[in-house]
């Protein structure tokens, strides 16, 4: 374990060849166009589109949708990957896919039903996934294992980045949503002309996927291991709290809070991201810096999931327009914090340093599963008892991910 701390230590400190170098502006500016139509997508244009279509039942259809388009991307994503696996490159995956998600943004503005919005965001996610897929594997293809801390840097500055363009540009688009999804798959496209004319390839080996019973039976032994296990809970409960409130921030914002007179609920989103955005950026380098001065993970993880918990009950108590002010930013720096944190606790637990990223891939379900759950859960909460009974549900989750930190033992 110590060895593969070490390591880990000697990634972040390692200068950037000039060759990797010029790759990270490139990973940023691609991850900050994926974010950006995901984030733009998900929290404006659909919720608006799908309102628009059936005001009545939007909780439920935005549920349904949601839910459904995140089980679809979860399945597809492996497949994505195992083709570009098969062909050796990446760059071609990466312009196609780009590319497509014009057709596909155009294709999802113009459907005039719940059920072709489904089909459609479906088609979404397929492509994006297809760019997702290679351009994640950049990082580890053309990247030296020296240099991987810097590279996820440049990766992870695009998520606070792409969320707050494609919130901006999405809500400028607002009433007019069929151009918001195009504007969003431009954003894409450009960015993938871009990666793919400045960051040329060599063929690789053609790579022969895992076969779906061992995946599975991988999945099932890295859960084996007690700390990692406990780890991978507090993950997943943690963003299934965060998710489930912020996938119906539109919602929210329209029918339980008290927004100022003249500020629409669209506008309104485009003000709370770019906050929680600058919050989480602020927390995820400060939290990283002081939790490795201090050397305590499990304090930092446990304090900002409890801060989370605080955030939900914010606009609980204060259904007002400061109230939501203050929860985009106690949420944007506890989640900030805690993936920041969180992420270096998981690196010193994981099995074996030679699975590492074999087993940060199973930790990514705790990303990817809370996101699929998240919308029906809070569906079905919102639909029972109002909007009050998913901030606190939103909190209970993020308290019960804090608790999951306190089993880890080979970590303080």
């Amino acid at each position: 374990m110590a060895h593969f701390e070490a390591d880990a230590v000697g990634q972040l400190s390692s200068p950037v060849a000039p060759s990797s170098r010029r790759l990270l502006p490139l990973l940023f500016a691609g991850n900050a166009a994926m974010y950006a139509l995901y984030v733009g997508v998900g929290s404006v244009l659909l919720p608006l589109q799908i309102e628009h279509i059936d005001a009545a039942s939007k909780v439920a259809n935005l549920g349904v949708v949601g839910g459904v388009a995140a089980l679809f991307a979860t399945v597809f994503n492996p497949v994505a990957g195992a083709l570009s696996d098969r062909s050796g490159r990446r760059n071609p995956w990466i312009l196609g896919g780009g590319l497509a998600a014009v057709a596909a943004m155009a294709l999802l503005g113009g459907v005039r039903t719940v059920l072709l919005v489904a089909i459609g965001w479906c088609v979404g996610q397929a492509v994006m996934n297809i760019y997702q897929a290679a351009l994640t594997s950049v990082v580890p293809d053309r990247i030296p294992l020296r240099q991987r801390g810097v590279a996820s840097a440049a990766v992870g500055l695009g998520l606070p980045v792409g969320s707050t363009i494609g919130v901006l540009l999405a809500s400028a688009f607002s009433h007019h949503y069929q151009l918001g999804y195009l504007a969003l798959g431009l954003l894409v496209a450009a960015a993938a002309v871009l990666f793919t004319s400045a960051a040329r390839e060599q063929r690789m080996p053609p790579k022969q996927p895992m076969p779906l019973r061992a995946q599975l039976a991988t999945f099932l032994n890295v859960l084996r291991e007690h700390d990692f296990r406990w780890a991978f809970i507090g993950r997943a409960l943690l963003v299934l709290g965060y998710f489930a409130v912020t996938s119906y921030q539109l919602y929210i914002l329209q029918d339980h809070i008290g927004l100022p007179s003249g500020l629409e609920p669209s506008k309104a989103v485009a003000i709370l991201t770019p906050i929680s955005a600058v919050a989480m950026t602020v927390s995820t380098v400060v939290g990283g810096v002081l939790s490795d001065r201090l050397d305590r993970r499990k304090l930092f993880v446990g304090l900002s999931a409890a801060l989370a918990a605080v955030a939900q009950l914010i606009p609980l108590l204060s259904p007002t327009w400061p109230g939501m002010l203050a929860f985009a930013a106690v949420s944007g720096l506890a989640f900030g914090c805690f993936m920041a944190v969180d992420t270096a606790l998981v690196t010193m637990v994981l099995p074996k340093a030679e699975d590492a990223a074999r087993d940060m891939g199973v930790l990514n379900i705790a990303n990817a599963g809370p996101q699929i759950i998240g919308p029906f859960v809070a569906s079905a909460v919102v639909s029972l008892g109002g909007y009050p009974p998913l901030f606190l549900v939103g909190g209970l989750l993020s308290v019960l991910g804090a608790a999951a930190v306190l089993p880890i033992r080979a970590v303080r």
